[in-house]
């Protein structure tokens, strides 16, 4: 493989990369509330003035259940793929990639109170 060839097949893995966020935003409502929610986060960072290393946990965080959230999307339809009808092991399966975006959002819900509540505690005294 000649470092043209090379090239062009990373760019056009890019494009399949944007492809499919862009699928998942556009069709998953989970990811949907994820999105608005990591939206309402850095509107809130601008606000309070976050310093750099909370904006780098903070990205982290969002950047982590939106990832995840997508696995476990892929995970779900792979399943249902599989095995469109319910069966038991495909089921406990779903409940586990979805329990590991909970388990992440629970995670990043405790950094957020980290970083924000002492700008609100100043804020309010």
């Amino acid at each position: 493989m000649n470092l043209k060839q090379f090239i062009i097949g990373r760019i056009k893995g890019v494009g399949y990369a944007f492809k499919g966020a862009f699928a998942l935003i556009l069709s998953e409502p989970s990811i949907q509330v994820q999105a608005i929610i990591g939206i309402i986060m850095t509107i809130a960072g601008f606000v309070f003035n976050i310093t750099r290393l909370e904006w780098m946990i903070q990205c982290m965080c969002i950047g982590g259940i939106m990832s995840l959230e997508g696995l476990n999307t892929a995970i779900e339809g792979i399943a249902d793929f599989i095995h469109p009808e319910f069966h038991e092991k495909i089921g406990r399966i779903k409940d586990i990639a979805a329990g590991a975006v909970f388990i992440t959002a629970i995670t990043a819900s405790i950094v957020g109170l980290i970083i924000y509540i002492p700008y609100i505690v100043e804020l309010f005294s």
